[in-house]
């Protein structure tokens, strides 16, 4: 089901996007004479003095396409900035800095109503983290098929092992760490199959009435915030649904924190760099993040496909990342290979601990507050 706060969201994101970028294009026939806004005379589609259109107009037709262009920012300036965003960030960045703009949107905007648009999209395709809606007999058989495979190929490993193949006691290991997984969880499923419906409505087995147990018993650590605070984030893990959708909704109210956040580190890369300022740095960031919300929503929603290509998608998606980075840093800062190499991987670190730092602060926010 597609939730309703995400869709407002969207619309809020596009209205705040659409908001903080000036008009461009023609206004219409042109009626000449003086501006019916600020009443100065007027030569051309704009007046001179205000900006406003000199053809104001008054049709059923133009209201709902001002709604589409607020709402969806909808016009020939997203598709060259998008093509660029992905393609060539390094070139997009570099141009808007020079102040090349008006061809493209600009950074906050596409940055804002991406990120609304990326957690509409997560929510209509079931949320960061799906919701368990298979019985536990169906949970029962599909593990029976995983643990029937997982011993054939140990006993395939166990083979390997004696035949003195190399490598054959890591995969041994591997295999039958998995297996004991595997077996324990079967093993939970059939209790819950055996037992009574659970009170509180979930699904016996599932994710969520572990989660939920566990903070029942105790069975959680929180090492954030004083006692109260603690408490009260056990208390909605209690309602794992819950807990997820606090979280989803908390990140993308709070997602433009990511930008002050990453700021400092993009500068120490640069700090002794002449020739940027901390502007530039800020349209890297708002066009690195959109770029990341872009790729994040679409591995989620192709994600959730079946068999070989969910782990493509896992493989380009991870390859993805450095590789726009080093592009962007590249054509950004006009980098050689070396550079825009170095500053990637310590990028990539800095985004860890960005990442990290900024899921510290929304559990506090979401599920502390």
């Amino acid at each position: 089901m597609v939730d309703i706060d995400a869709a407002g969201g969207v619309a809020t994101g596009g209205l705040i996007a659409g908001a903080i970028e000036k008009p461009t294009g023609k206004a219409g026939e042109h009626h000449p004479g003086t501006c019916s806004d600020c009443g100065e005379p007027t030569t051309g589609n704009f007046c001179a003095n205000c900006g406003q259109p000199t053809h104001v107009h008054r049709s059923l037709l133009h209201l709902g396409e001002e709604l589409l262009h607020g709402v969806m920012h909808f016009d020939a300036r997203i598709w060259r900035t998008l093509p660029l965003l992905i393609g060539n960030p390094g070139r997009l960045t570099r141009e808007w800095i020079q102040g090349k703009r008006t061809r493209y949107v600009s950074p906050l905007a596409i940055f804002l109503f991406t990120i609304f648009l990326m957690f509409f999209a997560l929510s209509y395709a079931g949320g960061l983290v799906p919701t368990e809606t298979r019985s536990v007999d169906e949970r029962i058989a599909s593990t029976e098929t995983v643990v029937a495979n997982l011993r054939t190929q140990l006993a395939e490993a166990d083979a390997n092992v004696a035949a003195g193949e190399p490598g054959a006691q890591g995969a041994q290991a591997g295999i039958r760490s998995g297996l004991t997984a595997a077996e324990g969880q079967l093993r939970a499923l059939r209790e819950a199959q055996a037992g009574e419906p659970r009170g509180d409505g979930l699904i016996p087995g599932s994710w969520q009435a572990n989660m939920a147990d566990m903070a029942h018993n105790g069975n959680i650590r929180i090492g954030l915030g004083d006692k109260k605070m603690q408490d009260k984030i056990l208390h909605k893990l209690a309602n794992p649904d819950l807990a997820v959708y606090k979280f989803q909704q908390t990140t993308y109210k709070f997602a433009f924190l990511l930008v002050p956040m990453s700021l400092p580190f993009v500068w120490l890369m640069f700090g002794w760099k002449r020739g940027f300022t901390w502007y530039d740095h800020g349209v890297f960031v708002l066009y690195s993040l959109t770029f990341m919300a872009i790729l994040f929503m679409a591995l989620g929603v192709l994600g959730r496909m079946s068999g070989w290509f969910a782990g493509l998608l896992g493989v380009v998606g991870t390859l993805a990342v450095p590789a726009h980075m080093f592009a962007q840093l590249k054509g950004t800062y006009g980098l050689s290979i070396f550079s825009a190499l170095w500053r990637t991987a310590l990028l990539l670190f800095f985004c860890l601990l960005v990442s990290t730092l900024f899921f510290v602060a929304i559990v506090a926010l979401g599920l502390g507050a």
